[in-house]
This record gives structure tokens, sequence and C-alpha cells, in this order.
């Protein structure tokens, strides 16, 4: 499992990308404002969301 912070023009959004033996699987958040998007990427670093 991958995660990207996606981050252009003060907006920003998550990527996941996962690896099966189908294929790969994309999934984004919608667009953010920076501020709610780095609380979200500060969670998932630190194990507290997925």
């Amino acid at each position: 499992m991958i995660y990207e912070l996606c981050v252009s023009g003060g907006l920003v959004f998550i990527r996941r990308t996962v690896r099966k033996p189908t294929g790969l699987s994309v999934r984004e958040t919608e667009w953010l404002l920076t501020a709610r998007a780095m609380e979200l990427w500060q969670r998932l670093l630190s194990g507290q969301a997925r």
C-alpha cells in the first residue's frame, strides 16, 4: 500500500494505491484545504487513520 500527498494551488488530496493480483487499485480523497489535509496526513503517518 502506497500513500501520496498531492498538492496544487493551496489544495491537497491524498491518493492510496494498492497492488492486487488483478492490477492496481487507486483511491483518492476529495480536494481538501491544506490544514484539513495535513491533519489527515499526520493521522495516516501515525497509524490513527486508514
